[in-house]
């Protein structure tokens, strides 16, 4: 007779054998995610509309003309030097869409822009005769000076719609010189498109949103939505915004300094974004130089810088040659015994949201609907969050950590687990008190 074997659920086997189950060692899936994701909205003279483009700190070079119709080097493109800088990704609307689209008519077809907005004004299309095939006529477009397509045809009918106009009509072709699209405009930007962009949004996942405004009623927008995130969803990220320390919300950065020489004097919010998202959560932006392209107002004495930083206004000031942030800080201020002045630190909230994401995709992904909630669960969990945490620790995120700072319960239900977790994040050095004493 043979032995019985296999594997086993319960300890009832009838016959006599080798019963084993093969199972993983327990170690954590949860890792730290990567930073440096931004989603903002930018007036834009061209491109997508409705929709939210992902754009990469890699390629933006290489597909920012058809992306937003100008070269990277061009002046309508510095919020997106600003804001790569230090971002990894942006989450980029056009905020300004839903204008008319340029168009002009040729003989008997006509020539429209694919999007709409003033840039298609500059499209020019230039028909030349064939100098191999004098039946057969070049179709040029051109976007400024930059030809952006060439085809060679017979009849209007075999022109294809390019990256940037798309040809309808009939009939035959003639030689021009050069023809330009007109009446190209650019949206109405008001609290709807806001709105929209924000519902637009919310299923995206970013450390750091952002608006570059000065209205008031849109920065209110923002912050409530932040709040709504943060504390009903439990979705973590910080806003950047303009002169908005009233917020008093660890989830709102508030950049005081204003932009000297540009018509939105907001337009500092574009590369602090992008430092603030990229900003690894061991890290801080205390001191940091600005190395962007805009010159910013520092014109502040010391009693000012003081003022700003007890109500929560993040600042820059001049070192040197150099303009520096004075100090990673949020909004938050008004300090209570369960949230104290840690909060106001952003590097302490990086921390702290990142635990927070990060802790969230290793149980719904690893744990929800797949782990039984008992002893032995518990304790794989438990066995994950600690390794976790060991992470944290390594990179000197956090300090001080031991297992026995991690309790994982039963909940009040079958299906509820409660954790409790002591962390210490560390901060970054940025006050000395040294006694030089002399004998």
């Amino acid at each position: 007779m043979a032995l019985g074997g296999g594997t086993y659920l319960v300890q009832n086997k009838v016959l006599p054998g080798a019963y084993i189950n093969f199972i993983s060692a327990a170690r954590a899936s949860a890792t730290l995610s990567d930073r440096g994701y931004v989603a903002i909205p930018i007036k834009l003279n061209w491109g997508p509309e409705e929709e939210v483009i992902k754009v990469e700190n890699a390629d933006i070079q290489k597909n920012c003309f058809e992306l937003f119709g100008y070269a990277y080097t061009d002046e309508e493109m510095k919020p997106f030097r600003e804001l790569f800088k230090g971002a990894k990704t942006a989450y980029i609307y056009r905020i300004n869409g839903g204008g008319q689209k340029a168009s002009t008519v040729i003989g008997d077809f006509t020539i429209t822009a694919k999007c709409s907005g003033t840039r298609g004004n500059d499209i020019k299309v230039v028909i030349n005769v064939n100098v191999d095939d004098a039946s057969k006529y070049d179709v040029i477009t051109y976007v400024g000076s930059k030809k952006v397509d060439e085809q060679t045809v017979s009849a209007v009918e075999e022109l294809k719609d390019n990256a940037f106009v798309a040809f309808s009509g009939t009939g035959v072709l003639s030689p021009t010189a050069g023809v330009s699209l007109m009446g190209g405009t650019n949206g109405i930007v008001d609290g709807d498109s806001y709105s929209n962009f924000l519902e637009k949004i919310e299923p995206y996942n970013f450390n750091i949103l952002a608006y570059a405004g000065t209205d008031s009623l849109i920065k209110d927008l923002f912050v409530q939505f932040t709040k709504r995130l943060r504390d009903e969803h439990g979705v973590k990220f910080q806003t950047v915004l303009y002169r908005k320390s009233d917020a008093d919300y660890e989830g709102i950065i508030s950049v005081e300094n204003k932009v000297l020489d540009d018509s939105n004097e907001a337009a500092l919010v574009y590369w602090l974004s992008g430092q603030e998202a990229g900003c690894e959560i061991n890290r801080s932006l205390t001191n940091k130089t600005y190395d962007g392209e805009y010159t910013i107002d520092t014109d502040y004495k010391q009693s000012a810088l003081e003022s700003a930083l007890k109500t929560g206004k993040l600042m820059f000031h001049k070192v040197g040659d150099n303009v520096n942030v004075l100090d990673d800080i949020n909004t938050f201020v008004s300090y209570t015994v369960d949230k104290n002045e840690d909060f106001n630190s952003n590097q302490v909230i990086r921390v702290l949201d990142q635990i927070g994401n990060d802790i969230a995709v290793l149980f719904n992904t690893k744990y929800l609907g797949k782990v039984q909630n008992n002893e032995s669960g518990r304790i794989a969990f438990w066995n994950d969050l600690v390794t976790y945490h060991n992470q944290l620790q390594a990179i000197q995120a956090i300090e001080n950590f031991s297992a026995e700072d991690i309790i994982v319960e039963k909940g009040n239900d079958k299906k509820s687990v409660v954790v409790t977790d002591y962390v210490m994040p560390v901060g970054v050095m940025t006050k000395l008190y040294m006694t030089v004493i002399v004998e």
